[in-house]
């Protein structure tokens, strides 16, 4: 049940294509300046865009700040192997 509360708790607020806040963030997968990856209560979130950056990452809140050009934001269930990985069964 405590896991039903904690993907309540995911939120996603963008401002303008600019600023994104997301709450919920377990943890920071990987980062660059053109992709940032993000492991959620709701699953793998990818945040694509340009001259990306944190501006913060808080582990005890689950909070994150992005700053940058935002083009696209994908969520997948990287448990379950993606896409091609169950194609391929």
């Amino acid at each position: 049940m405590s896991g039903e509360i904690n993907k309540a708790q995911h939120s996603v607020i963008m401002q303008g294509r600019k600023n994104l806040s997301i709450s919920g963030v377990k943890d920071v997968k990987s980062f660059d300046d053109e992709t940032i990856i993000l492991i959620t209560e709701m699953g793998v979130l990818s945040v694509k865009g340009n001259e990306l950056r944190i501006n913060g990452f808080s582990t005890s809140s689950e909070d994150i700040n992005i700053e940058g050009k935002i083009y696209a934001l994908v969520y997948s269930d990287e448990a379950s192997g993606g896409f091609f990985k169950r194609l391929m069964k």
